[in-house]
């Protein structure tokens, strides 16, 4: 009788273990809460029902199990270990233990397991909902110091997540926090200053394998928005062993046994710090993209064989042992051959008037694959707050590290998200509106914004001209420049763009105009040239 797997989730992120455990002869059987996420229609089969309700979950899976020989329980880029490890526990399939995936999924108990076995990770305070008050919230943030951070005890995407910089803005981020979190308790604790890597491993058989290390790449503060990273690390071999032997010693005091774990880990003036660890693989394309791109091993496949009870032969053949003292367990990598290199376009606020650019995004040399968020003319849209906000991820792979990164970037740069014209949202980001407690943010496109809005400058850009023809030398002087936007183009390389997407552009009011540009970059320009159009 064919053996099956469960799989939870049917998003993007779930499709390569959709995909993998066909591939191994497994049939599929795929739950959502979303009938319509993007991988239902490579399910065998699929049925609607909502990942939290681990009870729904083991009736579903205790009927597989009995007749269509249900051999294992698997997720990847969710935040539902917990789920996966009660229903694989209960039938005796292969799992970490269901108390060691609570301890990797409730940031509380993680911390109290770090503490217990002085696995290095920050100090910390946890609070309910019930236990609110600004005068508690304004102790602990006073007694960790300025910056700290507020995060969900139970949420991933760094939904809720930000950095708390002074006393005015702890309660209302602690708010927030808290409503995105589903049993109402928040996190609040010392900010890392350092470096920060993504780490996936497999746990198999007394031994862990690293399954991929990555540099991530963090911006817009007070929030924390990963636009990327890039595999391999650059980073220096005896930092990169301390960093593996603090995310074996974390493994080992959640109680990680028998499947993935992943980390967010930080190299501080102190060393290693761990941010977080899960019980699953990586979402953010990592395990299931660039990894296996950069390595050629299918981490997935990998993870799926030991989630049904068979040996990871490919993973066994290809890894090498790490010279690295570590009393948790035998250390071992499949190191990545290539560069592979994922990174992020992102829009400021307004409502989408229409998307372009994929096709030129995917024309782009070295470029794997392009993902645009499922978003569409008429939405709104903000400038992210979070990790699932941002508009879309291009993924490149070289042999050369600096063509890899390239290639991601100007991907990337080639997408515009074409704003609807004269829009408050717009106007509002582009005449500096921000919330008190969101100083700085959204940011600047370029530095020299500030100068040009000292600028005493008058009349228009002719009509259907070059923005850059006759151009005053002190504006030219402010837009040469290195600098990138946060969609990788230069201040000048904006301009260019602009004379070659708006040929035909409207006459143009200088002050209007080059502020927007030094604002918003290239969206921003547009959306000016749209305007003015539109009167």
């Amino acid at each position: 009788m064919t053996k099956s797997v469960l799989i939870l989730g049917a998003g993007l992120m779930q499709e390569p273990a959709i995909l993998a455990a066909k591939k191994l002869g497994f049939k599929t059987f795929v739950i959502d809460a979303n009938p319509n996420a993007q991988a239902v229609p490579l399910a065998d089969v699929f049925k609607q029902i909502d990942l939290k309700d681990k009870e729904e979950i083991l009736i579903y899976a205790g009927e597989l199990f009995h007749k269509e020989n249900l051999c294992g329980v698997f997720t990847a880029g969710t935040d539902f270990s917990v789920s996966v490890s009660y229903v694989a526990s209960s039938l005796k399939l292969p799992c970490h233990d269901y108390e060691a995936a609570l301890n990797a999924s409730i940031k509380p108990r993680m911390r109290r397991c770090f503490e217990q076995s002085s696995v290095p990770s920050p100090k910390y305070f946890s609070l309910t909902g019930k236990d609110f008050s600004y005068e508690k919230i304004s102790f602990i943030t006073e007694s960790l110091g300025y910056p700290c951070v507020v995060k969900p005890a139970d949420n991933m995407g760094a939904r809720g997540c930000r950095m708390i910089r002074n006393k005015s803005e702890a309660f209302t981020a602690s708010k927030i926090a808290c409503e995105n979190s589903r049993s109402q308790t928040i996190i609040i604790e010392e900010f890392m200053q350092g470096p920060e890597y993504s780490i996936d491993a497999l746990v198999y058989n007394g031994s862990m394998t690293i399954t991929g290390f990555a540099d991530r790449h963090i911006y817009y503060p007070p929030y924390f928005i990963e636009t990327g990273h890039t595999m391999p690390s650059t980073v220096d071999w005896k930092i990169k062993k301390e960093l593996i032997e603090c995310f074996a010693s974390g493994v080992k005091a959640l109680g990680l046994t028998c499947g993935a774990a992943k980390a967010d880990i930080k190299y501080t003036k102190n060393g290693p710090q761990i941010g977080e660890i899960a019980a699953r693989l990586s979402g953010g394309y990592m395990s299931g993209w660039t990894y296996p791109y950069s390595s050629d091993l299918n981490l997935t496949e990998q993870a799926l064989l030991i989630a049904t009870g068979h040996e990871p032969k490919q993973l066994l053949s290809k890894r090498i042992h790490l010279a690295a003292s570590n009393e948790a367990f035998e250390l071992y990598e499949v190191p990545s051959k290539k560069v592979s290199a994922e990174r992020a376009w992102i829009s400021i606020p307004g409502k989408i008037k229409n998307i372009e650019g994929i096709e030129n995004a995917l024309r782009v040399k070295n470029i794997e694959n392009v993902f645009p968020r499922n978003i569409k003319a008429g939405d709104e849209i903000d400038f992210p707050r979070n990790n699932v906000q941002k508009c879309g991820n291009a993924i490149s792979l070289s042999k050369d590290y600096e063509q890899a990164v390239m290639a991601a970037e100007n991907a990337c740069s080639k997408m515009i998200i074409r704003l609807e014209a004269n829009n408050l949202m717009t106007e509002d980001f582009l005449n500096n509106g921000q919330e008190e407690d969101e100083k700085g943010f959204p940011p600047n496109a370029y530095s020299n914004y500030e100068k040009v809005c000292e600028l005493d400058l008058q009349g228009t850009i002719p009509a259907n001209k070059s923005i850059l023809k006759d151009i005053e030398p002190f504006i030219y002087e402010l837009l040469d420049t290195p600098q990138k936007d946060w969609n990788y183009l230069t201040a000048l390389e904006t301009c260019r763009r602009f004379d070659l997407y708006m040929p035909n552009h409207p006459e143009l009011p200088k002050a209007r105009f080059w502020k927007a540009l030094f604002k918003g970059g290239l969206q921003a320009a547009i959306y000016v040239s749209d305007s003015c159009a539109d009167i």
